[in-house]
């Protein structure tokens, strides 16, 4: 497969962004903007009250608590400052028991919790045509649309997301009205922590390297 690389932020080394040191590389995002699309991003922040709230909190969050707080109290000081009183949760239900805990903190710092599983509604896979192949995994699927729309009707401030599938947490942002963050990424074979695979692409996970997919096998 022929590689028409893009160098793009993802590439960098430098983060002048950050350090305000040294020069800009050749392929800077930031160098590329033009000062009008610059200052339309800012409008985003300045012309709408609830960006600039979450913009506002989250800064003090990261500048107050930098390495000093776990992303469980960050979660909670975060919706405090944004004086959130009711909390969805979407949870997977392979995390009901870690979602209760939460559920339970919550409640002891003074927000109303509701919170709604992704089996919701036990729809069945092949309801909606996914292969029965797919019922090796149970035979209802995740719904998290269903999820979103349920936290939508009781009208909660902000939505934490405990481990959704890759994809079906997709479908939550999608539908969710109220402002979410990610609490939980589902990753089961490491533990939930899926940048491990990242962190040292000399362990066990350099296999990543590696993988073949469906079309590349057809390709041979």
């Amino acid at each position: 497969m022929e590689n028409n690389k893009c160098l793009t932020c993802v590439d960098c080394g430098v983060k002048k962004c950050i350090t305000g040191k040294s020069k800009y590389p050749s392929f800077c995002v930031s160098k590329t903007l033009s000062k009008e699309e610059v200052e339309e991003s800012k409008a985003f922040y300045l012309n709408d009250e609830q960006n600039l709230k979450v913009a506002t909190a989250s800064a003090e969050i990261e500048a107050d608590f930098y390495c000093r707080a776990c992303r469980v109290e960050e979660t909670i000081r975060w919706a405090k400052k944004l004086g959130a009183k009711k909390i969805g949760i979407a949870t997977c239900v392979g995390l009901i028991a870690e979602s209760k805990v939460l559920a339970g903190l919550l409640r002891e710092y003074g927000f109303e919790v509701f919170g709604v599983g992704c089996k919701a509604g036990e729809v069945g896979k092949e309801e909606i045509g996914i292969d029965k192949r797919c019922n090796a995994t149970g035979k209802n699927m995740c719904n998290p649309i269903m999820q979103a729309k349920l936290l939508n009707k009781e009208k909660t401030d902000i939505n934490i997301v405990m481990g959704l599938c890759v994809g079906h947490d997709s479908l939550f942002y999608k539908y969710s009205e109220a402002v979410t963050t990610t609490l939980v990424v589902k990753d089961r074979v490491l533990g939930n922590n899926p940048v491990a695979a990242l962190n040292n692409i000399n362990s066990y996970y350099g296999h990543l390297h590696n993988l073949k997919f469906d079309d590349d096998v057809e390709n041979e």
